[in-house]
């Protein structure tokens, strides 16, 4: 899924500030590019995974809707990101979210915790 994910953000130019993989929901924050397209990013990636799950597991990964929020103040930005990484600590899946393994950033790569902390 992670590989997934960084393939078809970069083919829609899409910044992957931060990722989440939860076991029932995603969290992203990404930062769009000039052309990019977050309907044709989001319906890429969910096609991509989807058939794989459904191939691998006989059963539906997604819904068919998404949430998104357009953040348009920086220091919006690190709330959501702080927000975003705690959350399995938050669903009590870990006690430190820095040894998540299903999280990170495309973005900052390993030091996306020491940018919002």
């Amino acid at each position: 899924m992670i590989k997934v994910l960084r393939a078809v953000a970069e083919k829609h130019d899409f910044a992957v500030i931060v990722y989440v993989f939860m076991p029932d929901h995603l969290h992203l924050l990404t930062r769009g590019g000039e052309n990019s397209n977050l309907i044709a990013f989001v319906r890429e990636f969910k096609q991509k995974t989807g058939y794989w799950c459904k191939r691998e597991y006989g059963g539906t990964l997604w819904q068919k809707s998404l949430y998104d929020h357009i953040v348009r103040k920086d220091e919006e930005i690190s709330e959501i990101t702080k927000y975003i990484l705690w959350n399995p600590v938050r669903k009590g899946l870990v006690e430190d979210a820095e040894k998540y393994p299903f999280s990170g950033s495309f973005a900052f790569g390993e030091d996306i915790f020491d940018v919002v902390i």
